[in-house]
């Protein structure tokens, strides 16, 4: 589910391009519809995690999974840019229910394993996007156009969908917190976590949407080298993750979310420090691997919380984090038009630090 989920975002993600083109849209209206994608991934969290709790969220993931299957025929087919506005909103819910309610399945197979496992799965989210990613590549060499790519794409992931749904499956399924709000702050220890999520994600969102042109700015380096920096991060990131379980059942949550910190702020450092292309990719590179475990560290804290439902949980940890997401790539352009490029990204060593002062709470008490 988790490798399927990212394979739609990173099929998507990488053909914009085409669908701007094709809709012949300015970047406000671009971002305006980046926006409202987001904003119903946001609205969704809460419900899905309210589902999840209610009818068990192995069933909830696998509903929505044939959901997500299909959406992306939804976008490619879009007449307007009206109906392309309301299926990206339609996307950004299934997406972003998908994601709360598998990450809460996936927390109930950890527990059940007895083992660290949630760094693995977030692996092959990330395995998902890149399969995702490279589909697009060679559709966009071959000049295939989005209908016919994700037309295709959708049959082909909906069989696997729906082979995968027929696999027998039980989810707890926990009805006592019906009658609590749908949307549900993060408080006490879970704000805490909450908080290391946002650190995370808007670390994630500022190299994903600046590294290129940092590395053009900072390294005087073409186009396409400046697209090595997201790629070292993405792929430090993956690598990370299938090993992270291992680190958190040797040094536990606390001490291996310190460490990343740790790692996370160095590898920024460098990046900030030094001009070399190379050295930059070095500090991307460290800056990913010490990013890669916390947000599935986050997440699996919050679906173990004592006092939240882990539905609930989950999904106020995930709108906090999302909102993360958001916030960085505008931050970012703000703090580069009043100063430079460079100075914006003084905010990554800030993050990681505050990931280390709050780590604490990943012990959940």
């Amino acid at each position: 589910m988790f490798i399927l989920n990212g394979a739609v975002f990173g099929i998507w993600a990488s053909r914009i391009p085409a669908i701007t083109d094709k809709h012949n849209l300015s970047p406000t209206a671009l971002g305006l519809l980046l926006l409202v994608m987001a904003l119903g991934a946001v609205a969704a969290f809460a419900l899905s995690g309210r589902a999840a709790d209610h009818y068990g969220a192995a069933t909830v993931t696998k509903y929505i999974a044939i959901l997500n299957s299909v959406i992306l025929a939804l976008i490619a087919f879009a007449p307007s840019i009206w109906m392309l506005a309301i299926s990206m909103v339609i996307f950004g819910a299934i997406t972003g229910g998908m994601d709360v309610a598998m990450n809460a399945w996936a927390a109930e197979v950890e527990r059940k394993a007895q083992r660290p496992l949630m760094s693995s799965f977030h692996a092959m989210w990330s395995f998902g996007a890149g399969i995702g990613a490279g589909s697009s590549f060679l559709s966009a060499t071959y000049y295939v156009n989005i209908s016919t790519q994700f037309t295709s794409s959708a049959i082909v992931i909906l069989i696997i969908t729906l082979f995968i749904t027929a696999i027998p499956s039980r989810s707890k399924q926990n009805k006592k917190h019906n009658n609590a709000p749908i949307y549900v702050l993060p408080k006490s220890s879970l704000l805490g976590v909450a908080i290391i999520a946002f650190c995370a994600s808007l670390s994630e969102g500022v190299i994903a949407d600046w590294s290129a042109i940092f590395l053009i700015a900072v390294a005087h380096v073409s186009d396409g080298d400046a697209a090595l920096g997201y790629a070292v991060f993405s792929i430090a990131m993956m690598t990370m993750r299938l090993i992270g379980g291992q680190i958190v059942h040797q040094f536990g949550a606390t001490k291996t979310a310190r460490l990343a910190a740790l790692v996370a702020m160095i590898g920024s450092l460098i990046a900030l420090t030094f001009t070399s292309f190379s050295l930059i990719l070095v500090g991307f590179g460290l800056t990913g691997l010490g990013l890669s475990v916390i947000m599935p560290l986050a997440f699996s804290r919050a679906a173990n919380d004592k006092n939240v439902s882990q539905g609930a949980a989950i999904a106020s940890v995930a709108t906090l984090g999302y909102g993360g997401f958001l916030l960085g790539p505008p931050l970012i352009g703000f703090i580069a038009d009043i100063s430079s490029i460079r100075t914006s990204f003084l905010i990554l060593p800030v993050l990681a630090l505050l990931i280390f002062a709050f780590s604490r709470f990943l012990l959940g008490k």
